[in-house]
């Protein structure tokens, strides 16, 4: 049976820790790697851009994880559930998104054109890896039980 509370703690800190990954990668490629920031380059720079194929990769994992961590803790899991739950965290995430990184005016802010359009196939990933997650974590439960 649904718990929309536990649901929600574990998508926001899957969603926290993904977000804080991307950041922590861009800053390293720069000043590890020396790579260009957005001051030096075009667009969000060279640092950043180079880490668009890992996002994919990085959402997989960590909302594979959090979605165990959330179906192993219902008393009964079911595909319909994680189904749910999916869908749940998908819109969820768009509009947080938009809102995040599209509406809200800050420096690593991105027109709708450069986060929809330009950022493809990345975001399209990022989506199904998020609502993939907790179906992931379905299936590991089943398989540990």
């Amino acid at each position: 049976m649904q718990n929309f509370g536990m649901s929600m703690l574990w998508f926001w800190l899957g969603y926290i820790v993904v977000t804080w990954i991307g950041i922590g990668h861009t800053i390293f490629n720069i000043k590890v790697l020396h790579m260009k920031s957005m001051k030096e380059s075009p667009g969000m720079g060279e640092g950043y851009e180079k880490t668009k194929p890992w996002h994919p990769l990085y959402n997989i994992i960590i909302f594979s994880l959090f979605g165990f961590f959330y179906m192993n803790g219902l008393a009964a899991p079911t595909l319909s559930e994680a189904l749910i739950t999916a869908g749940i965290w998908g819109v969820i995430c768009i509009v947080c998104d938009l809102i995040g990184w599209v509406l809200i005016k800050h420096p690593w802010r991105l027109t709708f054109k450069e986060f929809y359009v330009d950022y493809q196939p990345w975001i399209t990933l990022i989506y199904l890896a998020i609502m993939l997650g907790p179906v992931i974590g379905y299936a590991v439960t089943m398989l540990l039980h």
